[in-house]
């Protein structure tokens, strides 16, 4: 389903837990780390959408969050060409998002990555709010920004937000403290963009 643009209506989803931290999921057999996300069919509304893509993707149903506020109006990315099936070319261009941010009320066990026979992910970690954006694939990093800034407000504050992290192509400054800690990220993801981020526990 795409608009006379050629872009496909779509939900993204940034899910909180209750130390403010956000959900990242890896896709499945893949170095990508992104949000929770996924197009809204035929007759469903976004939020129907997003419901559905939080137990397809995360396993969580209703009961287990609380919607705390959606982007105002659409975010549009476009997808590079080579990224685009052949039959597809010509009339497909991008994703235009609806972005939810969502309070965790339940527990972390119960998200679930095989929910569904066709799993998105197959790893997952909480990660700062304001991660940097380089670990995102180029060409949704702007539509992150975007999303992450105009929700941000609906945050409480934290003490040391620091908003270059939203900078794509600036890293996260290394602990003086943490300099020879093991790097959990690094050692599990060959991922270079992903090297610079501090050790985080990875859910399997």
């Amino acid at each position: 389903m795409l608009d006379r643009e050629g872009f496909r209506p779509n939900v993204g989803i940034i899910l909180l837990n209750q130390r403010n931290q956000v959900f990242w999921g890896k896709r499945i057999r893949t170095h990508s780390w992104q949000f929770p996300q996924g197009g809204i069919k035929h007759g469903e509304t976004p939020e129907q959408a997003m419901f559905r893509e939080l137990h397809e993707e995360v396993g969580l149903h209703p009961e287990h969050v609380r919607i705390i506020a959606r982007t105002r109006d659409w975010l549009r990315y476009e997808v590079p060409e080579h990224y685009i099936r052949r039959d597809a070319r010509g009339h497909y261009k991008g994703q235009k998002q609806i972005w939810f941010l969502l309070q965790l009320m339940g527990r972390d066990t119960d998200m679930n990555l095989r929910a569904t026979t066709h799993p998105e992910f197959d790893a997952w970690r909480w990660h700062d709010y304001w991660v940097p954006l380089d670990v995102v694939i180029e060409f949704k990093r702007q539509v992150y920004e975007m999303a992450l800034t105009e929700l941000a407000r609906f945050i409480p504050p934290r003490p040391n937000h620091h908003n270059r992290y939203l900078r794509t192509g600036m890293r996260s400054q290394r602990r003086d403290e943490g300099a020879d800690a093991p790097r959990a990220l690094a050692t599990t993801c060959a991922d270079p963009a992903l090297a610079d981020l501090p050790p985080l526990e990875l859910k399997l």
